[in-house]
């Protein structure tokens, strides 16, 4: 902890506090600890008083900067730069699909007239990799909703400005310019300038899948050429994987993950050309096993990991149908749960004895609102099938508790009654045994009398 005056000057600093700690369990610390030496005001001067006094300046420094930082945020561009070591990082521990994060990658805060030859210079100074042995790759989203490294920078694009390189990445006004730092490296680990890359060359990206300890991890990326076939690798990706340089294994192409998982097998006897694989695609792969030793394994392979990652458990918001933009409680629970376990959960939460009263709507991504239609009873069969909207996954759900089960609610049939006489007030009967007449009205015309059995029958089904 340290201690400074107004002129930003140290006047007090304490350390020796094991682990983490918060900041007010260590000032307590050593206010109470008469040996400590801490700095108190002298005695009859009010401390509370200087802080009044003084809050309304700092507070103004404060939102100065604040406007400042906003009036000049249109002249800086945020950079994103993704390297392996992110790569490596994130896959298999906060993240399994796609490559990384960007919201957990360094960012830079450039000036847009800056030079990109000067920001690769910064780049140099932060990561130690000479501005000659950086190549950088735009990163582009796919009509899948995956994101993935698209095609490395010209040498004409990286003589312009960071702000010119707005109108060739992501179009989105001022928003963050997300790159891949791409470097090769030697057999002594040592930065080396990296290869032309032509149009035969595809670079792919490679998870490793273990499934006797259910772990996917990043391994690495490769040139490969796009004429041959890749049998011709299995060597190099085993060396990657660790294993022997004949061991037999298995190649998958990861996809999409939203709003359903597809990784497809892919045929080594193929090209990558004939497997329609490009730039930023992503491999895992995985030692091959006989049928009998993938029993043993609860995952054996990568889709049914990949499935099992997708569909574990969500937390989900319930928001009140009345109060649509509150949340009400959150539950844990898994995808693959049913409808019924679903209002099952709801129930125990509001203390329900009939969970067949709940009525659920899905969350509407777009609009942020409700659904017009609430969910029917045992109308889907799974949580994810709530959750999904076309393209879209939400974590939000709304709820309503009925009068009556919901079941019996669809069955009724609703009927609008109103007097021919007083379309909007109540009537009182001339005698408790008068006899009314119905009348079925279309597009606001009298369509037809209703009389004997037909008027009983229409009163059942209203009923």
């Amino acid at each position: 902890m340290a201690v400074c005056n107004f002129k930003m000057m140290f006047t007090y600093v304490v350390t020796g506090s094991e682990g983490s700690v918060h900041d007010s369990r260590v000032l307590n610390s050593v206010i109470d600890d008469p040996n400590s030496r801490f700095p108190y005001p002298p005695p009859g001067f009010n401390s509370l008083s200087l802080l009044q006094n003084t809050l309304p300046y700092i507070m103004d420094f404060s939102q100065e900067r604040l406007k400042k930082e906003k009036a000049e945020a249109h002249l800086y561009r945020i950079i994103k730069v993704a390297r392996d070591e992110d790569l490596v990082e994130q896959i298999g521990r906060h993240i399994y699909f796609d490559l990384v994060d960007h919201d957990k990658v360094r960012s830079f805060c450039i000036q847009k007239q800056i030079h990109f030859y000067l920001f690769k210079q910064e780049v140099a100074k932060e990561f130690g990799i000479p501005v000659q042995l950086q190549r950088f790759w735009l990163w582009a989203k796919r009509q899948n909703h995956t994101y993935r490294p698209n095609r490395p920078l010209t040498h004409l694009e990286e003589t312009q400005t960071v702000g010119q390189l707005r109108w060739i990445s992501d179009k989105v006004h001022n928003g963050a310019l997300k790159l891949f730092l791409e470097v090769q490296r030697g057999l002594d680990l040592r930065p080396i300038a990296s290869p032309d890359k032509t149009n035969e060359d595809i670079l792919l990206f490679f998870k490793l899948y273990d499934p006797a300890k259910e772990k996917l991890r990043y391994v690495g990326r490769l040139f490969v050429k796009s004429t041959v076939n890749p049998m011709e690798y299995l060597a190099k990706l085993n060396k990657m994987a660790g294993y022997d340089p004949d061991e037999e294994i298995e190649l998958y192409e990861e996809l999409r993950f939203e709003p359903i998982v597809i990784c497809t097998p892919i045929d080594k006897k193929n090209t990558f050309r004939a497997s329609q694989l490009i730039d930023g695609d992503i491999v895992c792969f995985q030692k091959s096993h006989t049928v009998e030793s993938a029993e043993q394994y609860r995952y054996p392979n990568v889709p049914s990991f990949l499935d099992y990652v997708h569909n574990q458990q969500v937390v989900v918001h319930f928001r009140s149908l009345e109060k649509p933009k509150e949340d009400d409680f959150c539950l844990e629970m898994s995808k693959l749960f049913t409808y019924d376990v679903v209002v099952e959960r709801v129930a125990q939460i509001l203390n329900l004895d009939d969970p067949s009263k709940i009525r659920l709507t899905s969350h509407n991504s777009y609009s942020q609102q409700p659904k017009p239609q609430p969910i029917k009873y045992r109308g889907v069969d799974h949580l994810a099938d709530m959750l999904i909207q076309h393209d879209q996954t939400s974590d939000i759900l709304y709820y309503e508790v009925l009068d009556i089960p919901l079941p019996e609610l669809e069955s009724l049939k609703f009927l609008k009654v109103a007097f021919h006489h007083d379309m909007k007030g109540e009537v009182e009967l001339s005698h408790p045994d008068a006899e009314l007449r119905l009348l079925e009205v279309f597009y606001r015309k009298i369509y037809k009398n209703l009389e004997g059995i037909e008027k009983n029958s229409c009163w059942k089904e209203g009923s």
